[in-house]
Order: structure tokens, then C-alpha cells, then sequence
């Protein structure tokens, strides 16, 4: 017996120091090693990477949810659910909330800016609104609404996008019987009012969320649902790739504003960012920090769209996005735009670099088919 044992233990050695003379061997094992460590509650994950003073919170999984249906039929819902795709909400009546929020592409619009009234461009590129009423304690890319109420009322009053002035928008609709029926239903009565308007729309907005990805999964026990790629991947977000720093939590976003080095000072494309609402030199260039939340399903990314291409995304910040040194003149110019100091050189491979490619497919989850009304109001 204590010879069978010694022959087996010799045979595992050579096993082990075969696989250690190749390079397969090397990834295999490291593979391995990386499986034993995420195979197993969140709690017990090794700690992330994260930098002095930033405040983070670890992953949770988004939970199968069955309640959607129901939701959808709720009063106040059903009649937001109606405003949301119903263009007589814009000046022109052929723009609206859906326009550039569709559900077929993520609830975003897949153009590198927004295109609304008169074929109008926007500045910015389209959010998506997945997870919009959990996600954030502010909203646009530079925070200037503080609730999902207010955020509704800017686009319907912007003129480049749905060009309709909020005061006119009741009346307009109170000679829609159909509307007048629908708002008796949601709110006792058939009084139609701009805040009631904008009450049905985040009603509506509230329900738009994420499915179930292969990550929640993974998170939930199903310890077989990533593959050794997506566990690398996985691993590299949290340490060497310093992704955590800014995105985590649920919804893979600290809800926060940075500079990443995006903000084309002085050059074709320049946006201030939040200091065009603070007015604050400090948050000149800061723009929110996305959700990644079915990020593969978003492109164009950033608050301008420029980006369609994964892998050049994530070689922008493996750059690190140094700060560009000021030119002459502009030493004192308070509205120079300072880098983040969360942005460092990463030094990934092209290896790292797939594998984080591949766990950002596997927080993708597959989107919800939201039909359409097959009616308006009339």
C-alpha cells in the first residue's frame, strides 16, 4: 500500500513539473489557481485593487426577475410605458422618448450623438437608460438632474431634441381622449399636468433594468457559467487593470465624475463637462462614471461617442491618459483640464487585454424584447 502511494505521488509529480516546462502547463495551472479563488462567495474573493480614499462596494448579481409583466400593468406605468413611445410629446410629432432610447438597441440609440428635432445633432452620446432608476443618485452625463422626474422634462424641452415647451405639453395631450382616461386610471383623475406627465414617464423608466447575465450567475454559485478567460478577466478588472477603482458595486459604476482625459481642450470636440453646471474649475472635463452593465451592447461609448471599438477603448486606458502639459498662456488658465489620478499606465498584454474583453461580454446579459404599444391613445 505505502508503496502505491509513493508511485502515485511520484507520477503527480511528473505531471507537475511537466506541466511547469510548458507554457500551456504555466496557464493551466494559473487557470486553475485563479478558478479556486473565485469559485466561491463574494465575501471570500480576494480583495481588490483599490487606491487611498476611494470608497468602493463589491459586485452583487442581478437576480432573475418574473415581475416585469405585472409591473407593466400597472396604472401609472401602463400610461408612462404610452408617453415614452408616443412622438405628440415632441414639438413636430414624430420624435419620441424612444427615438433615441429604443429598446432594441439596449435603450440607447447606437448613433455617436443624439439626433432629434429638425435632424438636429446633439453634443453628447445617448445613455442608456438600463438600470436608470437604481443606478444613479443624479442623472445626464453631467448630473444636472437630480431625479428621473426632472431628467424626462429635459429632453422634451430641449429644442435639438424633442422641441415641445413642458407648459404647452398638457394641454396638447388633454385633447387626447384616450390620455385623458389612462391618467384618470393612474392618478384618480383625468387632469392632465406636466408633473403628472413626467410622474408616468419615471414610473415607466423605473421598470427598465438588466437581465441575468453569465457574471450574476457565476455570482450566484453556478461556478461553471465563466469560462478560464472570463475568470482572468474577472481578475484583472479588480487588480491589475484597476477597473474597480471607479466602476463597482452592483451596477459597475461608483456614480461618481472624473476626468479621464477626454475633454479635447481647446480642440474640435471640447466639452467642460460637470463645470458647466458646478462652474467649479475642479470638475472641468468630469463626466459620470458609466454603468457596464451590458457595455458590449452600448456602442458608441463615452460622453461623445467617439469610441466604437472595444479593444481601442481599453487601450486608451492602459495608456494610463497622462495629462497633456499646458502650452504657453495656459499655465494659469484655471480651466485647464487635470487627469483623474485614478488614471495610470496598466501595462496589459494582448492577452490581459482579450481577457478583459471577455468579461465584459459576460456582464452582458441578453436584453429584454419590450414589445411596443400596438396603439397609442386616441
Amino acid at each position: 500500500m505505502k508503496r502505491t502511494i509513493i508511485i502515485i505521488s511520484c507520477l503527480l509529480l511528473l505531471v507537475f513539473a511537466s506541466a511547469l516546462t510548458t507554457g500551456n502547463g504555466y496557464a493551466q495551472l494559473e487557470a486553475d489557481s485563479l478558478r479556486a479563488l473565485y469559485a466561491r462567495p463574494v465575501a471570500e474573493w480576494p480583495r481588490p485593487t483599490i487606491d487611498s480614499g476611494v470608497q468602493y462596494k463589491e459586485f452583487e448579481a442581478i437576480l432573475p426577475d418574473t415581475s416585469l409583466s405585472h409591473l407593466l400593468e400597472l396604472p401609472d406605468v401602463n400610461l408612462g410605458k404610452m408617453l415614452f413611445f408616443d412622438p405628440r410629446l415632441s414639438g413636430s410629432n414624430q420624435i419620441s422618448c424612444s427615438s433615441c432610447h429604443d429598446p432594441d438597441m439596449a435603450w440607447t440609440d447606437g448613433r455617436r450623438v443624439s439626433l432629434g428635432n429638425d435632424h438636429l445633432q446633439g453634443s453628447r452620446n445617448t445613455p442608456s437608460l438600463l438600470n436608470i432608476g437604481e443606478a444613479h443618485r443624479s442623472f445626464f452625463w453631467d448630473g444636472r438632474s437630480e431625479s428621473l422626474e426632472d431628467q424626462a422634462i429635459n429632453p422634451i424641452a430641449t429644442h435639438h431634441e424633442m422641441d415641445m415647451e413642458p407648459v404647452l405639453l398638457a394641454d396638447k395631450l388633454s385633447k387626447i381622449a384616450g390620455y385623458k382616461k389612462l391618467f384618470k386610471l393612474a392618478y384618480g383623475s383625468d387632469k392632465i399636468t406636466i408633473d403628472r406627465i413626467v410622474q408616468a414617464l419615471a414610473a415607466f423608466e423605473s421598470t427598465i433594468k438588466s437581465r441575468t447575465s453569465k457574471f450574476d450567475q457565476f455570482v450566484m454559485g453556478n461556478y461553471k457559467r465563466l469560462n478560464d478567460q472570463e475568470i482572468q478577466g474577472l481578475h484583472l478588472f479588480r487588480t491589475k487593470a484597476r477597473c474597480m477603482n471607479c466602476h463597482n458595486g452592483k451596477f459597475f459604476t461608483d456614480d461618481e465624475f472624473h476626468n479621464i482625459g477626454l475633454t479635447y481642450y481647446q480642440r474640435k470636440y471640447e466639452d467642460l463637462g460637470r463645470y458647466a453646471i458646478t462652474k467649479d474649475p475642479a470638475d472641468v472635463g468630469r463626466f459620470r462614471t458609466p454603468s457596464l452593465r451590458d457595455v458590449m451592447l452600448t456602442r458608441p461609448w463615452m460622453h461623445n461617442g467617439l469610441f466604437d471599438n472595444i479593444e481601442g477603448l481599453i487601450n486608451i486606458y492602459n495608456s494610463g491618459m497622462q495629462m497633456m502639459k499646458p502650452k504657453p498662456g495656459q499655465e494659469q488658465d484655471s480651466l485647464f483640464p487635470r487627469t483623474d489620478r485614478l488614471m495610470q499606465p496598466l501595462n496589459l498584454t494582448a492577452t490581459e487585454k482579450q481577457a478583459l474583453i471577455a468579461f465584459l461580454q459576460s456582464i452582458t446579459g441578453v436584453p429584454y424584447k419590450m414589445r411596443r404599444p400596438e396603439q397609442l391613445p386616441q
